[in-house]
């Protein structure tokens, strides 16, 4: 079982973060007021693009399809309400090359989108346990304080493990 890290710092007074991830690389991560770096939801369909581009070109190659240029775009769609889920994303993979073969295209994605591509395959089945917790640390005395927080779903917040 693989176990990918993240986490996020507070950077300044606005909600501007400096994000750092298990490998070891970092980005900024702002809102629309400090715009210093991308706003959290869009790393959703950057991240399925990603994920499905790496599937695909690697799948492509070794088909041995003559591949000049690949971009994948992303359109995602969310609800205008609270807390803005994500209902629909579209993936366009665009290919540029000489005798591309379309049902090798064609079976890459496919492959990408049933079988390799972790964050597609995340997004699409519900079966993500996201579970919420805090540590509370007193900057004066050092003393913490830790809970779990209790959630069934979005709006269904249920106590804390100190409150229940």
């Amino acid at each position: 079982m693989a176990i990918k890290t993240a986490s996020v710092t507070l950077d300044g007074e606005g909600q501007r973060f400096t994000a750092s991830v298990g490998s070891g690389h970092a980005l900024i991560l702002d809102d629309g007021n400090g715009d210093t770096g991308p706003r959290p939801a869009e790393l959703i369909p950057l991240a399925l693009a990603g994920c499905t581009a790496m599937d695909v070109i690697s799948i492509l190659r070794k088909k041995r399809q003559d591949v000049r240029g690949y971009r994948v775009e992303t359109a995602g769609v969310q609800m205008e309400a609270h807390p803005n889920a994500f209902t629909q994303i579209d993936v366009t993979h665009i290919v540029t090359g000489v005798g591309v073969d379309p049902a090798a295209v064609a079976r890459a994605i496919e492959l990408s989108a049933t079988k390799y591509c972790s964050v597609g395959a995340t997004l699409s089945s519900g079966i993500v346990e996201i579970r919420h917790g805090y540590r509370l640390i007193d900057a004066e005395t050092g003393a913490e304080t830790s809970a779990d927080v209790l959630v069934e779903g979005p709006g269904n917040a249920i106590a804390t493990a100190a409150e229940a």
